[in-house]
């Protein structure tokens, strides 16, 4: 086996953005986040993606804006770097090879082996520079990222652990350690949780696990400190944060809501509740006009001055679990898996985004722990994306399973999917699973069930022309009262699988005849799917005995076996690949094989720990055109997979890699200096004159450039109507973009109309011209 170091495993696309605290820039434009391993920017205003940071290679696990730059950011991640962004342009500036673990403002601090270290950062011209000056500030510290925070003008910073507070004056090179016991009162906690320091006075506030909140004050000796308590929150404080002025004290824990203290008179306070979920992240904007809470459900809320929600970013909900698989929405693109409770969430992984959720359950969600509620456990689509199946089921106490099967059209009026068909009680057991045939002259479902049946649904036409069809039951198939654990569709749905405990039966939709029976070791099939494309004429099977059995379709005979414990088959919908997740020693190892080849294509050892459950082949945007046949099966697709931790992991190849390093902007430039858009004009200006001299020296540098659309008809052709400008503040835009020199002119009579605007010019325009793109406009 060989393990190719071209292919990295990365967090791309539905990554925790509640990670870490987000930033907010000084103009209160842009939102900062740590996502996997970049850095995402959004917009404040319209919550949009604008772009992200990428370049590091393991985990990023802080970012904080440069104080002597407001247009800058530093960022650090497990890959043992600290990079330095111009996080307008997406520009690299500078790399420190260093061990971080957590960003802090005013200097860079890094937890390394639970210490806190200061961290000197050199000024130097280079784009990478190494920092040498390390020096220990404080030991034994939390590893959580609220747990320190710096005093009044970086003059000392405190940090949490436990019980005990301590406070370390840089002046003084001394630290102050304060203690709590474990419980003053019958069943009280008084571990500390978080810290934020005041930004002008002397006062520490400290959140604690009962939900108390203590000011601690003359904590710069160790016998006179005092402290008061401020309590709200029923649980424990998970954030603090204190506005720039430091006039409020902002907190937040599981309620769900944020707390807005006034300092002065810590009595008063007022609330923002029904936020979502709980708050893990508090973070203020340097003006004070904007405040933004991370929430548990990966979410991050944008507030104006703790007045009213203005914007919400949401990244892909990871509950306890996911049931429905993985599954591409052939319409949108989309990642289609478990969201909020009795809901399925459509994510965008290209612009890592939740788009919509789907509410299945059509019920209340009861927040009461043991309390017993419905849960969509299966979800399938059909090739076009017309159609969607769900399941859903609760089991009370002492009581009957329900199940429920709903089917969903797509309404293009809409642009959603609108319930159809309700079957209450589809089988009288669990359904084991769920799949829509591909063939293009109907629209079938089928359903597997512990009940020892599988059953066929069609969409049944309406004697009335005007109504919508219905689905209902067509077949009910079974074998030897056995009971079915899987199935699978052939690539064109000649073929349906059905796997009946140790028996693997293999049915014709058209007439329902059941066409023969395969063999194969003992052990009962877990998993099947058929080949495609030039490997149609297999079908493999997964046994819980370990083993991965392929069968010839035309000979009706094994044609290969190996032991293997798969947990998960996976076909490449646009390829004949295959990939195999596998469990062994407590981790999961993946195969990417061609079910007619015995060398596999890829494979690599202890990819994560425990078992992958779940995974999809997402099509790509724009195919890649790698040659190396290493990498060749993620051309087309993109394989994504999910942990047992709910990470959402995929696979980079060196190619799309150096394509996205070709893509994104690099600069040297010196950290110290705005990139403002004199500085890149300046740029601009210097690359044309080193152009025009290399013309000079070089005769074949200069080419016939074939003509091309100019940047003016291209925007105002492919922007929408309704955004454009008024028709006469288009005209002389227009018209000067179509005139070209003297030499090749000739002489076109133009009448302008505008569709945005009931305006029509009366007047004829006289322009020379030789734009390819005015063939599109006459």
């Amino acid at each position: 086996m060989v393990v190719h170091a071209e292919i990295r495993m990365v967090h791309r696309g539905g990554s925790k953005i509640n990670f870490r605290e987000p930033v907010i820039t000084h103009d209160s434009r842009f939102l900062l986040c740590a996502a996997g391993e970049s850095v995402n920017v959004y917009s404040t205003s319209t919550e949009e993606y604008v772009h992200d940071l990428q370049g590091h290679t393991d985990l990023v696990t802080g970012v904080v804006l440069n104080p002597s730059n407001h247009l800058q950011v530093y960022s650090c991640s497990a890959d043992g770097t600290v990079r330095l962004w111009d996080f307008t342009d997406a520009i690299l500036i500078k790399v420190l090879p260093h061990n971080p673990t957590m960003c802090t403002p005013l200097s860079c601090l890094f937890h390394i082996l639970f210490q806190l270290v200061a961290v000197h950062l050199p000024h130097s011209g280079d784009q990478e520079v190494e920092a040498r000056e390390l020096s220990a500030v404080l030991c034994d510290v939390s590893h959580h990222p609220g747990a320190a925070s710096f005093g009044r003008e970086g003059e000392y910073i405190a940090a949490v652990k436990g019980l005990q507070l301590e406070v370390f004056f840089f002046k003084k090179q001394k630290s102050y350690r304060f203690s709590l016991k474990s419980g003053m009162k019958k069943g009280a906690k008084n571990a500390f949780t978080c810290v934020s320091c005041h930004p002008k006075e002397d006062c520490i506030a400290t959140g604690h696990e009962d939900g108390k909140i203590r000011m601690w004050r003359n904590f710069n000796q160790k016998k006179e400190y005092t402290y008061s308590t401020l309590h709200w929150h029923h649980g424990a404080v998970n954030t603090l944060c204190f506005t720039p002025e430091g006039t409020n004290l902002l907190s937040g824990g599981i309620e769900s809501v944020l707390v807005h203290w006034h300092y002065t008179q810590e009595n008063q306070k007022d609330f923002l509740p029904r936020l979502g979920a709980a708050i893990t992240h508090i973070a203020v904007s340097p003006d004070g006009s904007l405040f933004c809470t991370s929430h548990s459900d990966n979410k991050i809320t944008i507030i104006q001055s703790c007045v009213k929600v203005s914007a919400v970013i949401q990244g892909l909900v990871k509950g306890d679990g996911v049931w429905t698989n993985l599954i591409i929405d052939p319409r949108s693109k989309a990642l289609v898996l478990n969201g909020k409770p009795g809901h399925l969430q459509f994510y965008s992984l290209h612009h890592d985004k939740q788009l919509y959720n789907l509410d299945i359950v059509q019920q209340e969600y009861i927040h009461e722990e043991g309390l017993d509620q419905f849960e969509v456990v299966k979800a399938a689509f059909d090739a076009r994306g017309d159609w969607l199946a769900t399941v859903e089921e609760r089991r009370k106490k002492g009581a009957e399973l329900e199940i429920n099967l709903k089917l969903w059209a797509y309404d293009e009026l809409t642009q959603s999917f609108v319930l159809n068909t309700t079957v209450t009680a589809p089988h009288e057991d669990r359904i084991t699973a769920m799949f829509f045939s591909p063939s293009p002259e109907t629209t079938m479902l089928v359903t597997t069930s512990l009940d020892g049946h599988f059953k066929a649904w069609l969409l049944a036409d309406h004697s009335d022309a005007n109504a919508e069809g219905f689905w209902a039951c067509d077949f009910v198939g079974g074998y030897h009262l056995l009971k079915p654990g899987c199935c699978s569709f052939s690539a064109d749905g000649s073929l349906l699988s059905v796997g009946f405990q140790e028996v693997v039966t293999v049915w014709s939709p058209a007439s329902w005849e059941l066409l023969t029976t395969l063999s194969q070791p003992p052990g009962a099939i877990r998993d099947l799917c058929f080949g495609r494309l030039s490997c149609s004429k297999y079908l493999l099977g997964a046994s819980t005995k370990n083993q991965l059995c392929c069968w010839n379709l035309l000979t009706c005979s094994l044609e290969w076996s190996t032991p293997m414990d798969v947990s998960l088959l996976q076909t490449d919908p646009l390829s004949e690949n295959i990939a195999a997740f596998c469990s062994q020693s407590g981790s999961s190892d993946l195969f990417v094989f061609k079910p007619s080849e015995p060398r596999p294509l890829y494979s690599q050892k202890a990819l994560c720990t425990g078992k992958v459950q779940h995974a999809v082949f997402a099509p790509r945007d724009q195919m890649l055109e790698s040659c190396e046949e290493r990498t060749q099966w993620l051309n087309r697709s993109q394989l994504y997979f999910l942990t047992q931790h709910m990470d959402l992991l995929t696979f980079s190849t060196k190619t799309e890699e150096d394509r996205l390093l070709a893509s994104s902007k690099q600069l040297m430039v010196d950290d110290s200096v705005a990139v403002t858009p004199f500085y890149l004009l300046l740029g601009k200006h210097r690359g044309q004159q080193l152009e025009k001299q290399e013309a000079l020296t070089n005769p074949m540098a200069e080419r016939t450039q074939l003509p091309q659309g100019s940047i003016a008809i291209k925007e105002l052709l492919h922007t929408p109507a309704h955004v454009l400008p008024s028709a006469s503040f288009l005209c002389a835009m227009f018209v000067r973009s179509l005139l070209i020199s003297s030499s090749s002119a000739r002489l076109y009579t133009v009448r302008l109309e505008s569709n945005s605007d009931p305006l029509t010019f009366s007047t004829f325009c006289y322009v020379t011209f030789s734009d390819p793109l005015l063939s599109t406009l006459l």
